[in-house]
């Protein structure tokens, strides 16, 4: 029996956010169902985030889709909306990530919805939250990742802020969604009461900065300076942060400065015999490693610290991640078919449950792919005939 067997989640989310959440359900074994425009769908279909295409559509869409359902629906058609609230009627959670006031155009809001379906978990992820005077702002992930102070903390001090490289706010609000998910599912489950979930992208990355924000709130508001060499984290001593060798980079962590010049043969990091100072002389701590290590290879350097016990990493990039034994034993590539029989390798569920993996061979759904099936599965259209005579 899987996790989430027999769960029945209405998904009307596009593009991340809302489909990272309801992708982790699906991994989870719940069936999810994507509500799509007949007119081109989820807008993630044809927002390519490079020129790479699958089918027509970019990868990102058979990224976060796998494993899911789609049905055409015309939310503006009264027949079709119909349709949607007799399906609503038999689901456990219905999502979606609009801005404010959508659904309550629409006439799908939660406390619509509620009264169609009491015991619904109904979840909402948008960029800002429901009230204020940014409310309305395009929950954009690097957008958000800027007016958060997320990008701020990154690069040298002189250099200027820089974005992750992945949607770090997307995929948080949508982790965050499912815990609210399943923690109200929970609930239900024992007290087969419902509930409402709401997450803001905005309040999902400032939680994830909670780190360097408690040490804010709490330093007399006092801003992080950033390193202005080899900057990794704002608060935290020399040596942290990636330096360049003689043939790629080398990442060291929180360290012994005292011990890691002797490993590393830097003399002139044995003046540094007060601890204080690793903090506040990082950066001409920092030059100092920058410069020797420079002089050898990373394999070099690797092979003398990581025999001692020194916190270190290359720094790698993707063709060489897969190629490393650790990376091979993990298994995180699985391959998924679509009904049109194109095989797409992807990562996998990363959750593990009594020791099995969490996988699932189904690609991304077609646009429409599932309606006919749906419809007769949870006898929509007969209801609908009738109501509409």
């Amino acid at each position: 029996m899987q996790l989430l067997q027999d769960i029945l989640v209405v998904d009307f989310s596009q593009f991340l956010s809302g489909p990272s959440a309801s992708l982790r359900l699906a991994d989870m074994g719940a069936e999810v169902i994507k509500i799509e425009r007949p007119d081109g769908g989820d807008i993630c279909r044809q927002l390519y985030v490079s020129d790479v295409k699958i089918e027509g559509e970019s990868t990102i869409f058979h990224a976060i889709n796998r494993n899911k359902k789609s049905l055409a629906a015309d939310l503006k058609n009264p027949h079709d909306l119909e349709k949607i609230k007799e399906l609503i009627r038999q689901a456990d959670v219905v999502m979606h990530n609009f801005r404010p006031g959508v659904m309550e155009r629409i006439g799908l809001d939660y406390a619509t919805v509620r009264q169609l379906n009491p015991a619904v978990v109904y979840a909402e992820v948008n960029g800002y939250g429901e009230e204020g005077p940014w409310k309305d702002l395009p929950g954009q992930d690097l957008l958000l990742q800027a007016v958060s102070g997320l990008a701020w903390l990154s690069n040298d001090q002189q250099r200027p802020p820089t974005p992750m490289g992945v949607a770090v706010v997307d995929i948080m609000a949508g982790t965050h969604l499912t815990q609210g998910i399943l923690t109200a599912l929970y609930r239900r489950g024992v007290s087969g009461e419902g509930g409402l979930v709401q997450v803001s992208m905005f309040e999902s990355i400032l939680d994830f900065q909670f780190e360097v924000l408690t040490c804010h709130y709490n330093d007399g508001h006092e801003l992080p300076v950033r390193s202005a060499v080899n900057s990794g984290h704002a608060y935290i001593a020399a040596p942290y942060g990636i330096y360049r060798t003689a043939d790629g980079y080398l990442a060291l962590a929180m360290g012994n400065i005292l011990v890691l010049g002797e490993l590393l043969g830097c003399t002139p990091l044995a003046a540094f015999t007060d601890s204080r100072d690793w903090f506040s002389k990082r950066d001409t701590i920092k030059q100092l490693l920058a410069d020797h290590l420079q002089t050898g290879t990373t394999a070099a350097w690797l092979t003398i610290l990581e025999k001692a016990d020194i916190w270190c990493a290359p720094v790698i990039n993707y063709d060489e991640l897969v190629k490393q034994e650790g990376y091979k034993l993990l298994e995180m590539e699985i391959t998924v078919q679509t009904s049109n029989g194109l095989a797409i390798r992807t990562t996998r569920c990363p959750i593990r449950v009594d020791g099995m993996r969490l996988t699932a061979t189904q690609g991304a759904p077609m646009l429409g792919e599932h309606t006919d099936e749906i419809e007769h599965q949870y006898g929509l259209t007969p209801k609908l005939q009738s109501a509409v005579k």
